[in-house]
């Protein structure tokens, strides 16, 4: 349950955060161009307005934002208007149970499994984020990567010389993928984000696991793509990387070290 509140809050987070950004953005543009725009007055970030319906413009009462439980008992549609709601809200919340769930099984209620649900969490709104806007933001992917440097200074997960040389690595060999194919191809294969994004994980899981998710992350990509293909995705419209790391990235949080032993051991080095 516990997980599943902080799914509902990630919902808030994904539909959002884009959209603050964008608007500091238009702030920026408008302050630089010299246009004297006014500011709305509407205050819009991640507590206010109050979650509402976005046909009606209802605001949702408490018990109508019980996670999963109120999408059952509003059987899916809003109570005012009776406009549909979406899938994806009570999908996210029953998978952010779930994973929570996994992640204390296998760290235990401890300092260690608090820090995997954190990254977890934010791996899933990054993955969402990246999917509907193809924008990885650095609000979240900068300051985790400070956070994985923090937990492991105190070695929760990996030692902090591991951890630093991690988010080096991380960073540094995607920016050289992208270097690379923009002289060949004269084309941006991925944004900067991507490389932040594997920064962030090395900074939590240590350069060791850096190839690891380099290379699930890529297996992840292929069966992303066809699946959504096989669901009538446009083959010429870019899939987002973000999802693909983040899984790899949970991957090797959960058997990272499991799946390189046993590499390892079946190549005998």
């Amino acid at each position: 349950m516990f997980g599943a509140i902080i799914g509902s809050f990630l919902n808030v987070v994904v539909y959002r955060l884009p959209q603050m950004i964008e608007k500091d953005w238009n702030q920026q543009a408008n302050e630089i161009l010299g246009n004297d725009v006014q500011p709305d007055g509407q205050v819009f970030n991640l507590v206010l307005p109050n979650s509402h319906c976005p046909s009606c413009q209802n605001e949702i009462k408490p018990w109508e934002n019980i996670p999963i439980l109120s999408y059952v008992f509003l059987k899916g549609k809003c109570a005012h208007c009776g406009t549909s709601i979406s899938q994806r809200y009570p999908a996210v919340e029953l998978l952010t149970g779930i994973l929570t769930v996994i992640i204390i099984t296998v760290f235990g209620p401890t300092a260690m499994g608090l820090g995997a649900c954190v990254l977890t969490w934010a791996l899933i709104a990054l993955s969402l984020i990246d999917y509907d806007t193809q924008l990885l933001p650095d609000n979240i992917t900068l300051p985790l990567m400070w956070l994985g440097l923090v937990v492991n200074y105190f070695s929760l997960i990996t030692n902090l010389q591991d951890a630093f040389i991690g988010a080096c690595l991380g960073y540094l060999s995607l920016w050289s993928v992208f270097h690379v194919f923009k002289f060949v191809t004269g084309k941006d294969g991925m944004g900067y984000g991507d490389f932040k994004l594997l920064a962030m994980l090395g900074a939590w899981l240590g350069w060791q696991l850096v190839p690891l998710i380099i290379i699930l992350s890529s297996l992840a990509g292929a069966v992303i793509g066809g699946i959504l293909i096989g669901f009538g995705r446009d083959k010429a419209k870019p899939l987002s990387f973000g999802p693909c790391l983040a899984v790899a990235g949970w991957i090797a949080l959960i058997w990272g070290d499991q799946i390189t032993r046993s590499y390892l051991q079946f190549t005998g080095l």
